[in-house]
């Protein structure tokens, strides 16, 4: 069985509190993940800005 049919299988058989805590901590995790994103472009942006105005230029 794969993870992704585990998670479902595992997901179908909660209750429908559990599914929407499930949902809840899957968003979480995505906008984590996009918050670290969004701060690593921010620093290399930030460390390379000097290069940046040159290239636009």
């Amino acid at each position: 069985m794969s993870i992704e049919e585990k998670l479902i299988q595992d997901f179908l058989a909660l209750p429908e509190d559990k599914k929407i805590e499930v949902i809840d901590f899957v968003e979480f995790l995505k906008n984590r993940s996009n918050q670290q994103m969004e701060s690593l472009m921010d620093d290399i942006i930030n460390e390379n800005n000097e290069a940046l105005r040159e290239l636009a230029k």
